[in-house]
């Protein structure tokens, strides 16, 4: 159900959760998890009413609260990580472009049945423009789906790529500068303690030395990252990521992870405060987000260069004390390919690509909506039709641009098809999890990750 207004929410709530004092109850803790969070997560997505989506997601995240669920910050993980006094594996993060609340339902079942700690949920900034989710719909919908399913802990919620544009920056540096502090002001208010700072865009490689290479990167970085320590809650340090290569360029080298590091750490010292830094960098070794498609619509494989991520994630901890490096754009990399970044010592690995195709290209997708989306592509998004893509290279690269306008339509899907799809993408984060090594390392976020209790302030709608 979704409810249409104020009233409507506080019928639904009667005698299941009730709000007291300035605090929430949880009267009926099944009826919680088995309907109600259904009724509230589909409020907060679809309802037409601001105040009652207000109420509906400060019930999802305090209910939450309530189970033992809590979004948390990675920080002390990767601190340790950096110190090499946990190894062994390489943390999942993992984009949700679509039907966020189901897909998630998949991965924390994957994660139960595996033991597994750290997992990621994140989202770029571009993501949230093309799929239609704000950072506190998006929080609400892995909140609530780590309500339904059973899961305890922390749920590490992310800013993937909030990237500074190239072209806006040429355009109107302070305008595409402070567009994305608004980006980061948002997501720490709906609790996102993890975020990816990308200024990679603005890394010039037609200047020959290194240092001017990197000098608007890693300056803009320490920019950005001091802002985060003004913002972050009580308690709370985000972790904060930077990026020393754009995904799909030229492959990153150690020279530059030193020449950007120095740089970084100097300008957050000339802000005469003790900021910490980054805990983790992102690095280019060969892949490209998406992967690249061919002429028939398949993916080309693609050969990341190992002996390079592996250098990078040492130094990286070595002379920094960061977990190590990051790697993009590899979910649609070849199966055999997941054992080796926990043996390279790959700190992080983002994923969302294959994710997206799994759905798409599910036997349970219904036929007739798969084409009304590939006929809106073609109708809507013409202009990006690059003159040398063949038709199955423009909707293999257009198709993630889908979720936003048939969102509803997606989340509307029949009970039976949303399990199918979602049958077959636990399969898929099963087997990651394996290749990945994180299954059994459940005690390791149990020792490192405490939770913090950040204060909500209750709507207008649910006082009295």
């Amino acid at each position: 159900m979704i409810y249409q207004n104020e009233d409507q929410l506080k019928k639904g709530c009667a005698s299941i959760i009730a709000c007291e004092g300035g605090d929430v109850l949880i009267l009926d803790k099944a009826g919680f998890q088995e309907k109600l969070i259904d009724d509230l997560i589909y409020t907060v997505v679809f309802s037409p009413d601001p105040a009652t989506k207000e109420a509906a997601a400060y019930l999802i995240r305090q209910g939450a609260a309530k189970l033992g669920i809590f979004s948390g910050s990675i920080q002390s993980l990767y601190e340790a990580m950096g110190r090499k006094d946990v190894a062994g594996f390489t943390v999942p993060a993992i984009n949700i472009r679509g039907i966020t609340y189901h897909v998630a339902q998949a991965v924390f079942r994957a994660a139960i049945k595996g033991n597994v700690g750290p997992v990621i949920f994140e989202i770029a900034r571009s993501e949230i423009g093309y799929t239609r989710q704000r950072p506190l719909e998006y929080t609400c919908g892995i909140l609530a789906a780590a309500v339904k399913s059973g899961w305890k802990g922390p749920v590490f919620l992310q800013g993937d790529h909030f990237q500074i544009n190239a072209k806006k920056y040429a355009a109107d540096a302070k305008k595409e500068t402070e567009a994305v502090k608004d980006l980061i002001r948002e997501a720490i208010q709906a609790g996102f303690y993890n975020i990816d700072i990308d200024t990679s865009t603005l890394v010039d490689l037609s200047q020959t030395d290194i240092k001017d290479q990197q000098k608007t990167n890693f300056a803009l970085a320490a920019e950005l990252t001091a802002l985060i320590r003004d913002l972050e809650p009580k308690g709370i340090t985000v972790s904060v990521g930077g990026e020393i290569g754009e995904v799909g360029g030229k492959n990153s080298t150690v020279e530059e992870l030193q020449v950007f590091m120095d740089g970084y750490l100097e300008e957050l010292q000339k802000r005469g405060r003790d900021h910490k830094g980054i805990s983790k960098i992102s690095v280019q070794t060969g892949t490209t987000h998406g992967g690249v498609p061919l002429a028939d619509g398949t993916v080309a494989k693609v050969k990341i260069d190992f002996d390079v991520l592996a250098k990078l994630s040492e130094m990286a901890r070595q002379r920094y004390g960061l977990a190590g490096a990051v790697q993009h754009g590899a979910s649609t990399l070849p199966d055999e390919a997941f054992d080796r970044f926990p043996a390279t010592g790959t700190a992080e690995i983002h994923l969302a690509t294959g994710f997206q195709n799994m759905i798409y290209d599910s036997k349970g997708f219904p036929a007739p909506l798969r084409a009304r989306i590939y006929d809106h592509l073609r109708a809507e998004l013409r202009g990006e039709w690059k003159e040398k893509d063949t038709e199955e290279q423009f909707i293999y690269k257009s198709r993630k641009k889908g979720f936003g306008p048939f969102k509803r339509e997606l989340w509307s899907l029949p009970a039976d098809v949303l399990d199918e799809i979602c049958a077959e993408l636990e399969g898929k984060f099963t087997f990651l999890f394996d290749k990945l090594k994180v299954n059994g390392t459940r005690s390791v976020l149990d020792q490192f990750i405490r939770p913090v209790d950040v204060p909500l302030k209750m709507p207008g709608a649910l006082k009295g």
